[in-house]
């Protein structure tokens, strides 16, 4: 006979998002394809991106001090 489980939580599927935040950012032509050029090999695009915006946003935080 199979035996039953009851938990009190409920499992969850899949994992936890790390970015909850979504932004649709519309680029100038052929700008995917230089971005995609100067990627390491099996970076993620979105990775380059994100890690370029927090640095502009760090170094524009520190001029307003």
């Amino acid at each position: 006979m199979t035996e039953i489980h009851v938990h009190a939580k409920p499992s969850r599927m899949g994992r936890k998002k790390e970015w909850t935040e979504q932004l649709r950012l519309p680029l100038a032509a052929g700008t995917t394809a230089r971005i995609d050029s100067v990627l390491e090999e099996g970076e993620p695009r979105l990775d380059m991106i994100r890690e370029a915006i927090e640095r502009e946003i760090k170094r524009r935080e520190k001029a307003k001090k």
